[in-house]
Formats: structure tokens, C-alpha cells, sequence
């Protein structure tokens, strides 16, 4: 622990991004895991309503014990709300696309947000785009392509499901981009966790779907990698600019690709990593041309 209190700010922030997308590669195999058991993907909105409990708690817990917030103060931010609906939005089409799909896959297609998001610049806050980010658009299309194979279309239509869950990421990064301090971000994290709770526990009442007893474990150590994914996210904000690390969020496929192979058996095919190469290349420039616009800091 010393060790790390003593390396600079920047490699904390990049070994923290790092930490946090394994933990969350980890709890979404963990939760298609319990899926696999079950044989019923309708028990997905129980784990995640489940999780989420679990989750509130914890960063309730981390709130209480290591900050001086307020919580009355937590509850009164309205975009909180907006930005909790939004995350409720993506883990619908995620989590929708992550038990129909091979996990490797929705990773890499649910990596177009940067496109996305400079897709918004351009159509909604009226931003130039220049001819180099267009080209890596294109180029990151091509990658999508690939990953879908239109000529061998295996998963059907359901390739859509995490571009749509792209889309609402970025919507709800654009939101939290105008609340969020160093105060206030485990306030933001329960409100959302709150928020994807109950949509989860609404679903799985109409759904009338029920978990087996023996999988409560599962649920709880996936909650615990979700709440390690969640404070790393911030920590990595406090520690060091987006810039630098908003290229690490890219192991997330290789993750992906590994956890899917050696626990769920999904064996990745030579498509898909072709167009996560190529995906990830593309949105890198997007990045460093971000960056390089001074957009990101």
C-alpha cells in the first residue's frame, strides 16, 4: 500500500482505469455466469436487482464511513436523476445484448461510444469536425462491419443492442460531465445505483421471473467487483486527466475476450478480433484528437 501511495499521480490513475475495467469485465461474466446456470435470461433483471442492492449499500457504506457528504444534499440534484436514468438505459441494452451475445462482442461494438460522442458534438452542439476524425469514424465503421459480417449475420440483428447501449452512455457521460466534482461522485454512484435497482426491480415483478437461493453468493461477489469498478472510475478522475487514461478503457475487450474463452466457453472468432483491433485504433485518434483540440484534459 505504501508502495502505491508513493508512485506518482498519473500511474495511479492508470493502474486504477485498469483495476476498474477488470472489475467490471468481471462482474458482467459473473453475471451471465449465474444467466448460464439459471437457463432463463429473464432472471438478469433479478441479479441486477439484486446487485444493485448489494451495491447501495456498499457505496452508502463508503459514504458514510469516508466522506463528510451530506446526504440529504444527494438526493436534490435533478440531473442526478437524469444521468441515473440514462445509466439505466445502457445496463437495459447491455445486459439485453451480453446474454444473446458472445461478451467479447458487445464489449468491442459497446467501444464505438467515442464515435458517438463526436458524432453529438457535430450534430448537436454544432462542433467542426475535421477531416482526420471523420476518416476515423469511417475507419471505426469498417471495424463494425467486421465485428457484424453482414454476409454471416450468426447473432442476428442483435449487434444493434450495445451501439444502442453506446448511444446512452454517452448521453449520460454528457450529463455527467456537467454535475460531477470530487465532492460529489459517490453521490452521483448511489442515486444511479439506486435508480438501476428499482427499474431492474420493476422489470423482474412484471416478468415474474425468481433466482435460486445458491446463486445469492455469485450476486454478492459481482456486486463487490461492481463497487470496485465504480470507485476506481472515480479515483482515476481524481488522480489523473481522462486523456491519459481514456485509452486504458480499451482492456476491457481484451478482458472480454479472455473471461468469455476460459469461463463461458465462447470461443472469439477471427471477425471479431479484427474488429476490435481495428475499432480500438480508430478510437484511440479520436481520443488523441480530442486531446489534441484540448476537448479532454
Amino acid at each position: 500500500m505504501k508502495k502505491f501511495l508513493n508512485i506518482n499521480d498519473n500511474t495511479k490513475g492508470l493502474f486504477l482505469m485498469l483495476l476498474g475495467q477488470l472489475s467490471f469485465a468481471i462482474n458482467d461474466t459473473i453475471v451471465k455466469y449465474v444467466v448460464i446456470l439459471s437457463d432463463n435470461d429473464l432472471v438478469t433483471l433479478n441479479i441486477i436487482f439484486i446487485r444493485g442492492f448489494f451495491t447501495s449499500i456498499f457505496v452508502l457504506l463508503i459514504i458514510i464511513l469516508f466522506t463528510k457528504n451530506n446526504l440529504k444534499f444527494a438526493f436534490k440534484n435533478k440531473k442526478s436523476y437524469l444521468r441515473g436514468f440514462f445509466e439505466v438505459l445502457t445496463a437495459v441494452f447491455f445486459f439485453a445484448g451480453l446474454i444473446l451475445m458472445p461478451m467479447a462482442n458487445v464489449y468491442t461494438l459497446l467501444m464505438t461510444a467515442p464515435f458517438i460522442v463526436t458524432l453529438y458534438s457535430f450534430l448537436i452542439l454544432k462542433e467542426k469536425v475535421g477531416i482526420r476524425r471523420w476518416s476515423a469514424i469511417l475507419f471505426g465503421f469498417i471495424g463494425v462491419v467486421v465485428v457484424i459480417n453482414p454476409q454471416n449475420l450468426e447473432f442476428g440483428f442483435l449487434f444493434i443492442l450495445p451501439i444502442i447501449s453506446a448511444f446512452f452512455l454517452t448521453l449520460r457521460d454528457v450529463v455527467t460531465k456537467g454535475i460531477v466534482n470530487k465532492k460529489n461522485s459517490l453521490d452521483i454512484t448511489l442515486i444511479t445505483s439506486l435508480l438501476v435497482m428499482i427499474f431492474s426491480g420493476i422489470g423482474s415483478l412484471i416478468l415474474n421471473s425468481t433466482i435460486q437461493f445458491n446463486n445469492l453468493l455469485y450476486i454478492f461477489i459481482s456486486s463487490l467487483f461492481l463497487t470496485s469498478g465504480y470507485v476506481c472510475s472515480i479515483l482515476t478522475v481524481y488522480y489523473a486527466p481522462l486523456s491519459l487514461t481514456a485509452s486504458i478503457r480499451y482492456s476491457v475487450i481484451v478482458f472480454g475476450i479472455v473471461f468469455s474463452y476460459l469461463i463461458l466457453g465462447e470461443e472469439p472468432a477471427l471477425n471479431m478480433i479484427v474488429g476490435a483491433i481495428i475499432i480500438t485504433v480508430s478510437g484511440l485518434f479520436v481520443i488523441k484528437r480530442e486531446k489534441d483540440l484540448g476537448k479532454i484534459n
